[in-house]
């Protein structure tokens, strides 16, 4: 199997918003109402939102695909633009977000090793990201990865007001 990565343009926000909408859907639909999901997908997915994301200097989003099939993406934040301020020497991991039928191919691996060289490249001496703390594959993935909880942060999906652990993984 071939995977490919790319660097995500303005022509592809509709193919990034659908992307994001089904890969979010697929991981938190059925542990929330469909009122907070919708809420959600429509406040965080919207195309002026992403297209406003997407222009940032201080991120990147970046295509996976596999056997020519867009699987996923990732998006990176430094400086300014990260989330939360976990200071400038650090890069973090706003999103990395896998279709269904390409989950356990090793794909987030990859993704994150992008992430690494990437904050390498800036000169990040730390990653970090949020997870919610019952997605329990996402945070045994991070554990696996070398992530350690360093926090917590209030996750607002619409009217539900859920906790999300701050992860960090330190780069030597």
């Amino acid at each position: 199997m071939a995977t490919k990565l790319r660097a995500v343009t303005e022509a592809d926000l509709p193919a990034l918003q659908q992307l994001s909408r089904t890969t979010f859907s697929d991981t938190f639909g059925a542990v929330n109402t469909a009122a907070d999901l919708a809420d959600y997908l429509e406040w965080a997915y919207n195309l002026p939102q992403l297209a406003r994301e997407l222009a940032e200097p201080t991120s990147t989003f970046t295509f996976i695909y596999q056997d020519e099939q867009l699987a996923g993406y990732l998006k990176l934040n430094w400086g300014a633009t990260q989330s939360e301020a976990q200071g400038a020497d650090s890069l973090e991991i706003q999103r990395i977000y896998v279709l269904p039928a390409f989950k356990r191919q090793g794909l987030g691996r990859q993704l994150f090793q992008l992430a690494r060289q990437t904050a390498e490249q800036l000169g990040k001496t730390a990653i970090w990201l949020g997870v919610w703390e019952h997605n329990d594959s996402a945070r045994a993935f991070y554990q696996q990865m070398g992530f350690v909880v360093v926090g917590e942060h209030v996750f607002q999906l619409g009217h539900s007001t859920q906790r999300d652990l701050i992860l960090r993984k330190t780069l030597v």
